[in-house]
């Protein structure tokens, strides 16, 4: 089984960083991204156009690197979760939960027994096509898979404690701009609710001995909330990192 580099990056206290995946969906993409060194991706199905297939095709390619795929699904519901994980995604990520019943049905549907309830179909994608001894294979899919649960709401900021309690759940994520919409201070990133709303996250992660994840959008943005302790950075969507560097070189010849 392919290592989870962003697991095994927490484990060693190092902070993993990754990119998302929204629109260059192709197959150089992963040596691409390998290339620049990071740990793992966010393939993501929640607002763009990735089907199954596309994920798949993105596992496959991503198998040839030591990039961790982690799978934003469209929602947080057991057909886009193990299906994911079945093409060979090594994680999900699930937008905006608000309680501990939702993270424990997420962590449910993304581990196999005895953890969670998550269907046996093994000789696929995730294991490289071959059979493996059923039990043992539980217990490293199970302890190499990650689980990310976003808070991006005011009802999921006042349940993160109980949300990084749920055993399996590997990451509090915040959803930077969907959490500043809830509390009514839209993309105000320097107000002081969003900052204290940081702090709890990151606290409510720690005291769960839990990881805690963010994307900034700005080096400025990266240095304040690697400061406030998110041990997680995601740096942009690729749409964003691309049509930056194209601007800046075009108005730089301009």
């Amino acid at each position: 089984m392919k290592p989870n580099r962003l697991k095994q990056a927490l484990r060693e206290d190092r902070r993993p960083l990754g990119h998302m995946i929204w629109e260059f969906a192709t197959r150089g993409i992963a040596k691409v991204v390998e290339s620049a060194g990071l740990d793992f991706v966010f393939l993501d199905m929640e607002h763009t156009a990735l089907d199954p297939a596309g994920v798949a095709d993105l596992c496959a390619w991503f198998k040839a690197t030591e990039i961790a795929p982690i799978v934003r699904v469209p929602q947080a519901q057991y057909h886009f979760i193990a299906r994911s994980l079945d093409a060979g995604a090594l994680g999900v990520m699930c937008a905006n939960v608000e309680t501990a019943a939702q993270a424990r049905d997420i962590v449910k549907a993304a581990k196999y027994a005895p953890m969670g309830n998550r269907g046996v179909g093994i000789g696929g994608a995730h294991n490289d096509y071959i059979a493996v001894p059923a039990a043992e294979y539980f217990q490293q899919a199970n302890d190499n898979t990650s689980v990310i649960c976003q808070i991006e709401s005011v009802r999921g900021l006042e349940n993160c404690e109980e949300i990084a309690a749920v055993p399996g759940v590997d990451i509090l994520w915040v959803g930077h701009m969907d959490l500043t919409t809830s509390m009514g201070i839209v993309a105000q990133f320097d107000h002081p609710d969003f900052h204290a709303a940081l702090d709890r996250v990151v606290a409510a992660a720690r005291k769960h001995g839990k990881h805690s994840g963010i994307q900034p959008g700005t080096p400025e943005q990266a240095q304040q909330w690697i400061a406030h302790g998110f041990d997680a950075i995601s740096w942009g969507t690729d749409v964003a990192v691309y049509k930056q560097a194209l601007i800046q070189a075009i108005n730089a010849i301009r």
